[in-house]
């Protein structure tokens, strides 16, 4: 069984016939119309991706993905659909990240529009998506970023019941061609109260400055100069487009996982078909135990990578008022799923060395974008702050609920456009984690792992950080890194009793887990604000090993591993 995605023998976790056909079609396109020549060629000359634009436009393949259904005329393909778009976004990085930027931004310019109480703008959307729109979404600035209390655009109101924009936006994806830009501002009324309002980048007073990246993808620094708007433009105000922001990061920045997923899939196809092929020193590269150690481990992060952001999405969609536990796992998936795909593509390039430089191969243009997902959203730093918000509640402070399946239904995800108010992160509560370790432990490196957990949770009751800690990166992001790998490991579990994978396959994942929590609990070790209580928690995690299995080691690589030498290879 191949548990990477293999377009040529691509099988969609869609049930229905609708979405599967979009998958196949984007295959044909990229694989059939465009081929790797030239997508290498457009890539290396930065070529703005008109084709696949106007693919899917054709097609209508944005507008089946992300129109719900309320408004979408009775096709019965549409809705917003997280595991679908998932698996879309994961597709299209596997092509290229340039491809998926289109249509993640696309997705996060639809986010305040679909959250809005504007109909006349919900209905304006869905034309426009149906006609092959792109959308934008304009929140950031080049002097704050995406720190949306400074926000300096504003809307100042004309006397007559209408407004002009002024303001300039920067990092703004699609910038240069979307029909929608959901552009935040405030309004200089007296209230000062934030706004979302909608521009178009045809418009005169809409001054188009630069692409401010190099690159295929057009990242917009654009200028508004009394720009006009009326209410039917206005999309929210006051603190509803306060959450809209945030809550559209939410609905967004998940597919940022799955980007990571597929760019890192296509690299491990190109170098295990490369170096399985290459004899040096009078014996083949992949007989090599070094190079046979970072091909086993990189499959086995992306392996991990895939359980945990397929098991996640469950909780997008079964998401509620009363659950809300996707927002642990949403910047969880930001921060590690990215890092992880950063891992994977470093342990190949090891391998492959000067080839991964080869302007002709995936892996050059890949080994390039990979650093760019997990600083899409407010960095690493940021997420792992986060995370730790809900460090207590998860270890100390555990909720029943019922349990969560799979879910491929055809439904729409509405909750994502209703999420609430954003505050109250430190109340949200958790299934306990224990249950689904406990059922693993016969298995050495989850039974290690679990040692692990224990150890970490008695250092945060008897000698957890105090404020000043707390405030230091240094201390904090490696301790928010222990927790999420726990957090991580409990869904990799729970996704592994879902599907029946291979214990083998379990036993070595969690090999990988023992060694990155023991590299965490090192960092805390030596940290000079570290005390000698923390410390000694520290020295007790460290010392703890993989348990390994050279059989078990050998049988997982020979079954999964070096099959997929010459696998996949996209046509020229």
């Amino acid at each position: 069984m191949n548990y990477l995605i293999q377009p040529k023998k691509f099988k969609s976790l869609m049930a229905d016939e609708g979405s599967r056909a979009i998958m196949e079609k984007t295959i044909d396109f990229f694989e059939n119309k465009m081929g790797k020549t030239k997508l290498l060629e457009d890539y290396n000359k930065k070529v703005w991706y008109r084709e696949f634009i106007d693919f899917i436009g054709k097609e209508q393949i944005f507008a089946k993905l992300l129109t719900p259904k309320q408004y979408a005329d009775g096709d019965p393909d549409c809705r917003w659909d997280t595991a679908r778009n998932n698996e879309y976004s994961e597709l299209l990085a596997f092509y290229g990240l340039g491809y998926w930027y289109c249509f993640q931004v696309t997705i996060l310019g639809l986010g305040p529009i679909w959250m809005s109480p504007n109909e006349a703008a919900k209905k304006k959307a869905a034309r426009l998506l149906k006609e092959g729109a792109i959308f934008a979404f304009g929140l950031s600035e080049r002097t704050h970023g995406a720190d949306i209390y400074s926000t300096e655009t504003s809307l100042t109101p004309k006397g007559d019941g209408t407004y002009v924009a002024n303001g300039e936006k920067y990092y703004i994806g699609n910038g240069n061609e979307a029909e929608m830009v959901s552009t935040l501002g405030k309004v200089k009324d007296g209230t000062d109260d934030y706004t979302f309002f909608v521009t178009n980048y045809r418009h005169k007073a809409y001054e188009l400055k630069k692409n401010v990246i190099s690159h295929q993808e057009y990242v917009s620094n654009f200028a508004l100069h009394d720009y006009p708007i009326t209410e039917e433009d206005i999309l929210s105000r006051g603190p509803h487009a306060w959450d809209s922001s945030l809550n559209t990061v939410n609905i967004g920045k998940f597919n940022i996982g799955p980007a990571s997923i597929g760019l890192a899939e296509h690299c491990f196809y190109e170098a295990i078909t490369h170096a399985s092929n290459r004899i040096l020193y009078g014996m083949k590269v992949t007989d090599m135990p070094h190079v046979r150690k970072n091909f086993m481990d990189a499959w086995l992060r992306l392996v991990a990578m895939k359980m945990y952001q397929r098991r996640s999405t469950d909780y997008f969609r079964g998401a509620s008022p009363t659950d809300r536990r996707y927002l642990l796992y949403n910047p969880t998936s930001k921060m590690k799923v990215t890092l992880q795909s950063e891992d994977v593509v470093n342990l190949l390039w090891e391998v492959i060395a000067a080839k991964g430089f080869e302007k002709d191969t995936y892996f050059h243009m890949a080994a390039s974008d990979m650093r760019g997902p997990s600083k899409l959203e407010g960095t690493v730093h940021v997420n792992v702050q986060l995370i730790r918000k809900f460090m207590k509640n998860y270890f100390f402070n555990p909720a029943e609920y019922a349990p969560v399946a799979p879910d491929f239904s055809l439904n729409d995800d509405l909750f994502l456009f209703n999420q609430g108010p954003t505050k109250g992160l430190g109340s949200v509560q958790f299934h306990d984690y224990k249950p689904v370790f406990e059922e693993n432990k016969s298995l050495p490196n989850v039974a290690t792992f679990i040692r692990q957990i224990d150890i970490l949770k008695d250092m945060l009751e008897k000698a957890g950080p105090d404020k000043m800690q707390d405030m230091d990166p240094t201390f904090s992001l490696p301790l928010g890194e222990m927790f999420s790998i726990v957090v991580y490991g409990q869904l990799i579990l729970e996704e592994a009793k879902i599907m029946n994978l291979d214990q083998d396959i379990l036993n070595q994942i969690f090999d990988f887990m023992v060694r990155d929590f023991s590299h965490f609990a090192l960092q805390i070790y030596s940290n000079h604000s570290t005390k000698d209580e923390q410390r000694a928690f520290c020295k007790d995690i460290m010392l703890m090993k993989p348990v390994a299995d050279a059989e078990q080691y050998t049988r997982v690589w020979d079954k999964y591993v070096i099959t997929l030498s010459g696998e996949y290879e996209m046509n020229l």
